[in-house]
């Protein structure tokens, strides 16, 4: 802690001469950025649009407080009382929880701690993947949480980013998931792993990060099993449902894909620092966690690819099926069309002949001639006969 104050002080210049003693300006420097400005400062100081930084505080610091030998000794309201509680407690642990916090603050505790720029940056913009990176003797680490919600059938992620040093841990989330409320509970339950210090905190949150894993799986794949009775049953909106899970598993893989080489990589320091040795076996606990949950989803996305390829062809099917009731349904009235044409070429013969002779000129031949009516019924009769015979021979009746 001495070095850390010590580096941060280093950095600091004053417009006025130092006092005598480095002690006192070493927490009026401290107290400056996030203590308000005493009564008797001009109000003209704090413009009329700043917010209150301790309202702000409030909205943002779900939880802070210090711990000694695995014991809560104080919950400071504020991060100014956490720093000055954190100077005054020797061997003790700041473990401060932020749900979205705001810019200053962020920037507050970048000074207070000495947190590299990169990683404050990575804290305020979120939309981070999953890694784990070490800046001196702080390790900062960003994981993918998830939850699968019931109501829509869908799971939802959040973001929540690590500072991990030799005497402090700050969450960073953003999002709902996952609940760390229940983490500094269990820990504060157990005060001989809370003792082994900010490791053991990392550590359960790695593994409520991935135990939120489980029931996500169990959705998924209830979701998969759903969407193969929809396949088989030829619902029309199984493709979009499809696609959708699809995105969604996708996220799924970039949230636990990158898991099995940071926690890989965190056991190498584990070992290279020489953190407890019970602390390791945990630790490979929720690596052989994190292979498992990322081969179950490696499996959903082949499940679906095929689901989804299974799918293109009963459409198909179905598709050629309709073609060929369509292709059916044309030749068939087809066939009726041509019925109706031939008998009414038939029946048009008469008519036509019939119609000829019902005009009665004076000057037709017919009209006189003793077999008329006789050879135009026969006329008729041939020329009905013999469009029957065509169009039987040519399968039009």
């Amino acid at each position: 802690m001495t070095g850390r104050r010590a580096r941060a002080d280093s950095g600091r210049t004053q417009p006025q001469p130092p006092p005598a003693t480095p002690q006192p300006k070493k927490h009026s420097w401290r107290r400056q950025p996030i203590t308000p400005p005493p009564a008797q400062a001009p109000p003209a100081t704090t413009p009329p649009h700043t917010p209150d930084p301790a309202r702000v505080e409030h909205r943002s610091v779900v939880e802070s407080a210090l711990y000694r030998d695995g014991r809560r000794v104080s919950s400071p309201d504020t991060l100014a009382d956490t720093f000055r509680r954190l100077r005054e407690t020797p061997d003790g642990m700041a473990w401060i929880g932020l749900h979205r916090p705001s810019e200053a603050e962020v920037l507050s505790l970048a000074e207070e701690f000495d947190l590299h720029p990169l990683a404050v940056e990575d804290a305020l913009e979120a939309h981070q993947r999953p890694k784990l990176e070490r800046y001196g003797e702080t390790l900062f680490v960003v994981l993918r949480a998830a939850r699968y919600l019931d109501a829509p059938e869908e799971v939802d992620f959040g973001e929540l980013h690590v500072f991990v040093g030799r005497d402090f841990l700050i969450t960073v989330r953003h999002g709902a998931a996952p609940d760390l409320s229940a983490v500094r509970r269990r820990m504060e339950e157990t005060p001989e792993l809370l003792a082994l210090g900010p490791e053991a905190v990392l550590y359960a949150i790695l593994d409520a990060v991935v135990d939120g894993y489980v029931p996500v799986v169990s959705g998924v794949q209830n979701d998969i099993d759903e969407i193969e009775t929809e396949v088989f049953r030829g619902d029309p909106e199984v493709s979009r449902r499809i696609y959708e899970l699809s995105r969604e598993i996708v996220e799924f893989q970039r949230a636990t894909r990158p898991l099995v080489g940071m926690l890989h990589a965190l056991m190498a320091g584990f070992a290279k620092y020489g953190t407890d040795e019970e602390l390791q076996r945990y630790l490979r606990d929720v690596a052989d966690h994190v292979t498992h949950t990322s081969e179950r989803v490696d499996g959903f996305r082949q499940a679906l690819t095929e689901i989804l390829t299974v799918n293109a062809t009963l459409v198909t099917q179905q598709q050629n099926a309709e073609m060929r009731a369509l292709a059916e349904a044309g030749f068939e009235q087809n066939e009726e069309i041509k019925k109706i044409s031939s008998w009414a070429a038939i029946l048009f013969a008469p008519t036509l002949v019939g119609t000829i002779y019902g005009m009665n000129f004076h000057d037709m031949p017919e009209l006189s001639w003793g077999f008329g009516y006789p050879f135009a019924i026969g006329l008729m009769g041939v020329v009905c006969v013999g469009l029957y015979f065509i169009f039987k021979r040519r399968d039009w009746l």
